[in-house]
C-alpha cells in the first residue's frame, strides 16, 4: 500500500487496488493506511476508502482477489501503468508477461529481509524481468522468502519509488528505473543501481530489437 499512497500523493487520480488478504495485526507497523480496528477486513477495500478520504478527487477501486492468468489480461489492459507490489514470485512473472503482451509499462518491486529492489519495464524499449531472472524460483524457495519477513521502512521506501515511477509515467516525465535495477540495503544503508541488459532469446524481444548490450538511457 505504500506505492498506492505515493501515487495518490503525487497526483494520480484513478487507482485500482488488487489484494486477496485481510488486514492483520502484523501489517500495522508498515502499513500506514490500516488501523487496529481494520483487522479482519479486506486490505484492498480498507485502503481504497482511506485513500479517497485523504486525497480529494481520487477515484480508488478495490478488487478483493488475486491477479490470475484468467483475469490478468483484462485487468492490466484496462490500466495505463501497473505497480507490482505482490510478494508472490509467480504472480510477478505473470504481471511481467501480461504487461509485455498488452504493451503496458510496469514497475517491479521486491522486499526481503533487509534488502529491497525496484525495476521499471517499458515493453519494446527496455529489458524485462525475465531478462534479469529467467523464471520464478521453485515454490519451496518462494515460501521461504515470504517467511523471511518485511521491514516497514524498507517496504515504504520501495513503495514510494514505485508510486513515483507511476506518476512520472502519467505526467510524461523521465522514468528513473527503466532498464536499471535499484537495490537498497537497509542494513548497510546503501543504494546502488545496476543496468539490466536485454537477454538474447527473452520473450520481450529487447535484445533482438536493440542488441544485447543496449541500455535504455531516456524515456521514449
Amino acid at each position: 500500500m505504500p506505492a498506492a499512497s505515493s501515487a495518490a500523493g503525487g497526483g494520480a487520480t484513478d487507482i485500482t487496488l488488487i489484494d486477496p488478504d485481510m488486514v492483520e495485526l502484523s501489517n500495522l507497523p508498515r502499513q500506514t493506511l490500516f488501523f487496529e480496528s481494520d483487522v479482519g477486513w479486506p486490505k484492498a477495500e480498507v485502503a481504497a476508502r482511506r485513500l479517497e478520504e485523504r486525497f480529494t478527487g481520487l477515484r480508488s477501486r478495490a478488487i478483493v482477489g488475486r491477479v490470475e492468468a484468467s483475469t490478468a489480461m483484462a485487468l492490466i489492459s484496462a490500466h495505463d501503468f501497473v505497480i507490482d507490489a505482490t510478494d508472490d514470485p509467480a504472480t510477478k512473472f505473470l504481471i511481467n508477461d501480461v504487461c509485455l503482451a498488452t504493451a503496458r509499462p510496469f514497475v517491479y518491486g521486491g522486499v526481503l529481509g533487509f534488502q529491497g529492489q525496484a525495476l521499471t519495464v517499458v515493453p519494446g524499449h527496455s529489458a524485462c524481468l525475465r531478462c534479469l531472472f529467467e523464471a520464478p524460483p521453485p515454490a519451496t524457495e518462494g515460501a521461504s522468502c515470504r517467511e523471511a519477513g518485511i521491514l516497514g521502512p524498507l517496504a515504504g521506501f520501495i513503495g514510494s519509488l514505485q508510486g513515483g515511477e507511476g506518476v512520472n509515467y502519467l505526467r510524461r516525465q523521465p522514468l528513473a528505473l527503466v532498464g536499471r535495477l535499484l537495490t537498497y540495503d537497509l542494513r548497510r544503508g546503501g543504494v546502488r543501481q545496476v543496468a539490466v541488459q536485454p537477454r538474447a532469446g527473452c520473450q520481450c524481444g529487447a535484445a533482438e530489437i536493440f542488441g544485447e548490450g543496449y541500455q535504455h538511457k531516456e524515456r521514449p
